[in-house]
């Protein structure tokens, strides 16, 4: 079988090799023959075969004659079969060489259009991009200030310039959130525009005094230390601020928010600061500011804490930033009134290290690390009163080199009138009149009170509105 299927031969074997080789002693095969059912021998000679004879060993048993006259076999027992050599690698064919052309081959007017309007778009492009980019860098540069609103009770409403949604900055789309109807629209865009001055840097930030273009004026301050704080905080704050009503406070017009710049518009209160009233231009000439108009203002302060305690009751200490630079007065006639500013800023500032900005930063439980209550307002109060009463500058708000200072003017008052209550510690300007002294030296007394080491040893500022009432109605019969 192997013969048949390895050789090749002029006789068809496999069509005449299949089936049984041997039937008896008869061979069924050509060129074999049989014995007792058995392939015996081989007679091939003439089949012309051509190839291989296969190492079996089966057909090692026959002869070399049995493979006669086949002149193309070879292998056992013939001669050894040639061995041929490795067929030659077969290089790849080569690609077609072209025919040199003669001619460029010019280019289709539709691409050459096209190159064309690309080379056109692209610095048109790098002068968009970069347009806004100095947009964007030029954001919010200085703030400025617009007039009060009224009165009335207070809704919160939004209120957008349509020229304001523009394409410079994402966050500028974002623009003033106002807190009623009736306020004149101004946007962002507006303030920047407005003619701007500084009223005051402080430790949070700049106040500015802006003349908008439609003849009104605010007050801006663009706050500082408060880039950590979210944007739900941020409104959640102005929101509850910005509700509030009460003569002895400072309108919280509008605001602003974006992750780098927050601004907060207030009502312009024409005639500066308390600072700036009892400090300023103390030379000859000055008109002193008599007994009369420094009760009045110290009433003003007292009826605002009081309304801002009653509002506030879950805020820890509901201004936080109670001095006399945020005392804001404004005239009426011959009369002196007085508004808080800054007020309850203490939850939008993100660590007790930023919190020492705050006026409470000088109070006794603050210094010792203690825990702070409404009655760190009752303390800075007590500054206060200190201050108009004394005319001298507490620490915390003096300029430098300034005479008037004072290291601790609670514990210099404290020392004075233990000596006897002795009225020197009476602002001078007011020491050569003898109207109000008596009442001056009974709110020195709550000054005190307030001024205790022991926070809890300090009046509410309820107490102290009322017994200062009571002080202002004896004056007023005694006039």
């Amino acid at each position: 079988m192997q013969i048949r299927d390895l050789v090749s031969s002029t006789l068809d074997l496999h069509g005449n090799w299949t089936g049984p080789p041997c039937h008896k002693n008869s061979s069924q095969w050509s060129g074999i023959t049989c014995s007792n059912w058995h392939v015996v021998g081989l007679v091939l000679e003439g089949v012309q075969l051509t190839g291989s004879i296969p190492d079996t060993d089966v057909l090692r048993r026959f002869s070399e004659s049995s493979y006669d006259h086949n002149s193309n076999l070879c292998g056992i027992p013939l001669e050894p079969c040639p061995v041929l050599p490795p067929a030659p690698l077969v290089p790849p064919p080569s690609p077609p060489v072209s025919p040199p052309q003669n001619k460029k081959r010019k280019l289709p007017i539709w691409i050459i259009a096209l190159i064309v309007v690309v080379v056109a778009l692209v610095p048109l492009m790098v002068m968009f991009v970069f347009l806004c980019c100095y947009k964007k860098a030029q954001e919010v540069e200085t703030p400025k200030e617009r007039q009060a609103g009224d009165d009335s009770s207070p809704e919160w409403t939004d209120k957008k310039m349509p020229h304001s949604q523009s394409t410079e900055d994402p966050e500028r789309r974002i623009e003033l959130q106002f807190f009623d109807k009736n306020i004149p629209v101004f946007d962002l865009d507006d303030l920047l525009r407005a003619s701007a001055e500084v009223l005051g840097k402080g430790k949070l930030g700049t106040t500015y005094s802006a003349n908008l273009e439609s003849g009104a004026v605010v007050a801006v301050k663009r706050v500082m230390y408060m880039n950590s704080l979210s944007k739900k905080e941020f409104i959640q704050q102005m929101l509850l601020l910005g509700r509030m009503r009460h003569e002895n406070l400072v309108h919280i017009i509008s605001f602003y928010y974006s992750k780098q710049e927050k601004l907060i518009v207030y009502e312009f209160v024409p005639d500066g600061s308390l600072f700036e009233l009892l400090h300023e231009n103390r030379e000859a000439g000055r008109v002193p500011l008599n007994w009369a108009a420094r009760l009045s203002i110290i009433k003003d302060i007292a009826k605002g804490m009081a309304f801002l305690h009653q509002s506030l009751p879950s805020h820890k200490v509901p201004h936080a930033n109670l001095k006399s630079s945020n005392v804001l007065i404004h005239r009426d006639r011959q009369s002196y009134h007085s508004k808080l500013t800054n007020y309850s800023f203490l939850p939008l500032l993100p660590s007790r290290k930023s919190s020492e900005r705050l006026a409470i930063g000088r109070s006794p439980e603050f210094c010792q690390g203690k825990k702070l209550t409404h009655k760190a307002d009752v303390y800075c109060f007590g500054i206060i009163l200190l201050e108009v009463i004394t005319g001298k500058i507490p620490e915390e708000t003096s300029p430098a080199g300034n005479e008037e200072k004072v290291d601790d003017l609670s514990e210099w008052v404290r020392m004075v009138v233990n000596n006897d209550w002795s009225t020197d510690i009476l602002d001078v300007e007011i020491l050569a009149s003898s109207a109000g002294h008596n009442e001056m030296l009974k709110l020195t007394e709550i000054a005190l009170q307030c001024t205790d080491m022991e926070p809890e040893k300090r009046p509410k500022m309820s107490e102290v509105l009322r017994r200062i009432e009571e002080i202002d109605r004896t004056n007023q019969e005694n006039d």
